[in-house]
This record gives C-alpha cells, sequence and structure tokens, in this order.
C-alpha cells in the first residue's frame, strides 16, 4: 500500500495497513536548518526519510495579475502580498464604509487571471503521495482584512448587509477559482484542503449562531465544488472549535486539522469521544509544548498515545503545521518513527 493509497483508505473510513504520517509544512528557517543537519539536497529528501505519506501543494500561487497585484487588496496603499499575522492590528479597506456601492466599486480579483499549469505539473510528481490541494480558500481571514477584525465582528451585528457584500465576492471568487481547479486537476490528488482560523485557545472567536450565519455558508459552497469532482475534504482550523464541529461534519467535511491539543476542548479523548466516528483527525501532536521541550522518548510514547485514543483512521501529525525552529530534529524523527510504526 503506498502511501496514496493508505490516505485515501483512511479518508474512505476503511482500514490500511497503518495510520497516515503527515510532518506539516514545517517554517522555510527549519527546513533549512534540518536539511542542513542531515546534509540532505532539499527538504522533499527529508520527507522521503521520514515516511512522510503527504505533501501539500496549494493552488493560489495560480492567480497571476497583469500587474501582478495579489488577488486580495484589504489594506490602502497595500502593494505585494498581505501578512495576515497583521490582520487584527491593521485597519481595513472598508474600515468606515458605510455605503455597498463602495464595496461594489472595489477591483475583486478576476478569475481569469488564474493559471494552474505550474501547480498542477507538481502535483502530477507526486502521485504516489496523498496530495493536499486546492485554494486555501481562506474566506473568513479575508473578509476580516477587508473591515479590520473588530469592525468585522461589530458589523455582523450593527451592518450585516455590508459583511454580506464583502463576503459574497470574496466567496465567489473561490468558488469559481476552485471550480476552474479541480476541473483541470482531474485525478491527480484526492484532498481538497483549506483553511480558515476560527478558534482562540479558549473558545470560538465568534458565536455558533454567527459561524452559522456569515461563515458556515461560505464552507458550504466551495465544499459542494469537492465533492462535485469527487474529493475528500479536509479543514485547517487552529483553536477551540469543538462547538461547531458537528455542523462541519453536517456541511461534508471529512477530515479536520490540526487539533490544537492546548485548546479546550480538542485533546484527544473528548474528540474521540464525541467525533471519532464520524470525521478523520489529521494533527493532535502538541506543537505548543511537547514537541519542542519534550525527549524524543515523550514524543514517541504520546504518538502511541495518540494513535490508540484517536483508532486506525488517524494521520498523525504536529497540532500546527508550520513547525519552528526551535523543535530539535530528534523530535521530528521520533513523531515520524512513532506513527509509520505497524
Amino acid at each position: 500500500m503506498n502511501s496514496r493509497e493508505r490516505i485515501g483508505s483512511i479518508f474512505s473510513r476503511k482500514p490500511a495497513d497503518r495510520v497516515g504520517f503527515w510532518t506539516g509544512n514545517p517554517h522555510v528557517d527549519t527546513k533549512r536548518d534540518y536539511t542542513a543537519r542531515l546534509d540532505l539536497p532539499d527538504i522533499e529528501a527529508f520527507y522521503l526519510r521520514l515516511g512522510d505519506d503527504c505533501r501539500w501543494i496549494p493552488a493560489d500561487g495560480g492567480y497571476k495579475h497583469p500587474e501582478g497585484l495579489p488577488a486580495f487588496n484589504p489594506i490602502v496603499g497595500l502593494k505585494g502580498a498581505f501578512d495576515c499575522t497583521n490582520m487584527a492590528a491593521l485597519p481595513g479597506r472598508f474600515a468606515e464604509t458605510v455605503d455597498i456601492a463602495e464595496i461594489e466599486a472595489h477591483e475583486w480579483p478576476n478569475p481569469d487571471y488564474l493559471d494552474f499549469t505550474n501547480i498542477i505539473a507538481e502535483i502530477r510528481t507526486h502521485q504516489n503521495r496523498a496530495v493536499f490541494t486546492g485554494m486555501w480558500t481562506c474566506f473568513f481571514h479575508v473578509v476580516a482584512d477587508y473591515f479590520g477584525m473588530e469592525v468585522y465582528f461589530a458589523n455582523m451585528h450593527l451592518r450585516p448587509d455590508l459583511v454580506d457584500a464583502v463576503t459574497d465576492h470574496v466567496v465567489g471568487f473561490y468558488e469559481a477559482a476552485n471550480n476552474r481547479f479541480l476541473e483541470q486537476l482531474g485525478d491527480a490528488a484526492d484532498v481538497f484542503f483549506l483553511g480558515n482560523d476560527f478558534g482562540t485557545q479558549l473558545s470560538l472567536l465568534i458565536s455558533p449562531e454567527q459561524f452559522k450565519r456569515f461563515v458556515l455558508p461560505g464552507f458550504n459552497k466551495n465544499i459542494d465544488i469537492a465533492k462535485k469532482f469527487g474529493k475528500k475534504v479536509m479543514l485547517h482550523s487552529c483553536g477551540a472549535i469543538r462547538e461547531v464541529i458537528p455542523l462541519l461534519i453536517d456541511a461534508g467535511i471529512d477530515g479536520l486539522h490540526p487539533l490544537q491539543a492546548q485548546a479546550v476542548g480538542m485533546d484527544a479523548e473528548t474528540l474521540a469521544r464525541e467525533f471519532k466516528n464520524d470525521i478523520v483527525f489529521c494533527g493532535g501532536v502538541d506543537t505548543q509544548h511537547l514537541l519542542h521541550k519534550g525527549t524524543p522518548q515523550e514524543i514517541r510514547d504520546e504518538v502511541r498515545r495518540l494513535k490508540d485514543v484517536l483508532g486506525p483512521l488517524y494521520i498523525v501529525s504536529p497540532s500546527h503545521e508550520a513547525i519552528l525552529p526551535n523543535v530539535p530534529i530528534e523530535n521530528v524523527i521520533a513523531m515520524a518513527e512513532a506513527a509509520t510504526e505497524i
């Protein structure tokens, strides 16, 4: 059973020869350090050494504006890509907007500028691996960027019409992009992977009611496109999102990533007890404390425990995919060894 077959079986909720394993997507500095430490030519050689079943090849790089502009331009004066780590601190383009006409007049991304040729070619070089792909479809973040997070949340109550107008444009682009991409992709990959962080360490960023009103419809539209093309769907969201996992399952989410182990309600026991029979879990190996402070033996013990708790339909992976340089390489190797042992 090769990696693609293994992950395909797990997502189809059928027995595989072992659980799956995904290293994640280490930080660029981590990749540089790990490959140098092991005298490897590139990070792909590191993944092969670990026995990694999965590769993440997002489709967002296919947007080619003739003037080099990003797909979304949420900040006045923005040049180049927007660093979403600043989104809570920066005012959005529509922070003071009161007229929907201003939203309609904005230059929204044009799907005709999409070219997925190189991305699909790269995916085809990994046909024995499980490739996670698709537009990242982070519409929740993008809409927050356009207003600024505080104004976005306030407008859900004060001016929901403005939120709807921006959301319709953002989600509409992702619908068109994912439809084009998946049609061109064909059977070269099996898992559509999208991400929107809507949890904190303690709870959701917004209420379940607001989630159903403003966020879930965007998921439904893009999940429906993925299902139309026969893809399994995995969602990334950090934080404490247990309250809305039943909604995500009902919407057609097949897998959930990254299981932020230290967030409230996201421990393996709670997730297994409530959802193990309904969704595939990917993640859960704590990156906040264990992976960077634990010993290799502690890592092995935790991975074996997670496998016991979450069962055979599980993909071992860090509780955040961006492994930072403070994680010892010995601990990543220990995680891989415990994940791939039969």
